[in-house]
Formats: structure tokens, C-alpha cells, sequence
């Protein structure tokens, strides 16, 4: 977790990448988490394994599209190049994965939830759990396709909600002809988790493995002559959460 100097204060930055099969999938899974990541300086990847070779709309195209919704969420993109429908848990997709966690030094993960009934999510699923085993945070995000689904992470996406759907509004080919990535339905997915999580609209998330560092406060400048007195809570070296949002 890199450092920066914001406003004479220290500020944590992260590094995310976000794995997706195919176009559209982060966008869909993650795309409001996403931008609220950039929204607080994080440094955001996103990985989409195969061309889409298989979907609606023509390779060419489809990249295009990726290439324009990534840069409306501000993130930078990494193809796998891996064949659409055909991707295995293997050695080479673990490769793949574990070669742009290490390069982006990522020390969050999103990738699909491992019970989906696409059998590019789940293969892509089980190659990042391999892949991000020494990564300290791994979160599983839902697609329309995914079949079992408990979430107890949530993610705010109240101020980040206009940026998911815009950067869903650049994959046309795939707007055009599947209902599932229609803006009234992922507004309502979004209204549903928010629900959920006690906001208005949010993403949810089944963490794999989630390490919450608690880093203590940046001094801040003391007004008047005295400082506040605080009194030093207790801390918990273990928490067991039914719903967290952040």
C-alpha cells in the first residue's frame, strides 16, 4: 500500500485489480466500487481475460468498448487474450492473473463469485483464489449468471452510481441485446443491495479473505492551546461481521 502526501497529511492509497472473463463483466460485478476506489485516489486496473470472442458483437468491437468504459471509470486496462468459453483453471490462467497482481502490486482483488453458471466465471474464480493466495484482501462480486450468493461486504456506490452505468453505456453490443446490463436493472440491483447495506444504492461482495488495516489517524494540527482529550479504545484483533460497508 503505497503513501502520498495529501494536504500536509499522509494518506493510504490502494492498489486494485479487478478480473473480469469477459467485456463488461467488471463493469457489471464492480464498475461503482471501481469508481469510488479513484474517487479516493487508489490506483485501479482492470483485467478482462478473454476477447469476448463468443458474446454479441464483433471482437474489434468489443474492445473498443472495453477501451471506452475503462477510461470513463479512469482505470487502466490489461487483456489476457484468453479464448472466450474456453478458459481453464490452469497453470497459464493462474499465470496470467498472479503476473498482474504482481506487476500492479494489487493488494485488492475483485473477481467473480466462484458459484455462477458461465463456465469461463467460474474457472476465472478459481485461478484468482490461486493466484491472489497471498493477497490480503479478495472480493467476489455477483453477475447475472451467478447462482449462490451471500454477501456481507458492501460497497457505498451512492455518489458512483451515474459513473457505472456510463462506463455499462459504452458496451452498446452488449446493451442492445441482453437485458441484464439495462440501466434500470442495475439500478435496481444497486437500490436492492443498498438495502441491504443500510444506503441508497451499493455493490455487495462474498470476501474470499479480507484484512482490515486500522492504521492509526494522521496527526492533525491542534487549534487553541490545549489539545482534546481522547480516550484510547479497545482493540479486537478478530471480527466476525454480519454486514460491513465501507
Amino acid at each position: 500500500m503505497a503513501q502520498a502526501p495529501e494536504g500536509g497529511l499522509t494518506a493510504m492509497m490502494r492498489s486494485v485489480l479487478a478480473v473480469g472473463a469477459h467485456p463488461d463483466d467488471i463493469e457489471l460485478g464492480c464498475g461503482g466500487a471501481l469508481a469510488a476506489h479513484r474517487a479516493a485516489g487508489d490506483k485501479v486496473t482492470m483485467l478482462v481475460v478473454t476477447g469476448g470472442q463468443n458474446g454479441p458483437g464483433l471482437v474489434t468491437e468489443r474492445r473498443a468498448e472495453s477501451e471506452a468504459a475503462a477510461r470513463s471509470l479512469d482505470c487502466l486496462l490489461i487483456w489476457g487474450h484468453l479464448l472466450d468459453c474456453a478458459v481453464h483453471p490452469d497453470s497459464g490462467t493462474i499465470g496470467l492473473i498472479e503476473d498482474a497482481i504482481r506487476q500492479t502490486e494489487a493488494d485488492v482483488v475483485y473477481v467473480h463469485a466462484p458459484d455462477d453458471s458461465h463456465q469461463d466465471h467460474r474457472a476465472v474464480a478459481a485461478a484468482t483464489i490461486s493466484a491472489a493466495r497471498h493477497t490480503r484482501r479478495v472480493l467476489h462480486y455477483r453477475s447475472p449468471s451467478t447462482t449462490r450468493f451471500e454477501p456481507s461486504l458492501y460497497v457505498d456506490i451512492s455518489a458512483h452510481l451515474d459513473r457505472k452505468l456510463a462506463a455499462l453505456a459504452c458496451h452498446r453490443s452488449q446493451v442492445e441485446s441482453s437485458l441484464m446490463v439495462e440501466p434500470e436493472v442495475v439500478a435496481a440491483s444497486a437500490r436492492h443491495f443498498g438495502a441491504q447495506a443500510r444506503v441508497r444504492f451499493a455493490e455487495a461482495f462474498v470476501p474470499s479473505r479480507f484484512v482490515w488495516d486500522l492504521s492509526p489517524p494522521p496527526q492533525l494540527p491542534l487549534v487553541g492551546a490545549e489539545a482534546p482529550a481522547f480516550e484510547e479504545a479497545p482493540a479486537f484483533e478478530t471480527a466476525y461481521p454480519s454486514r460491513a460497508v465501507t
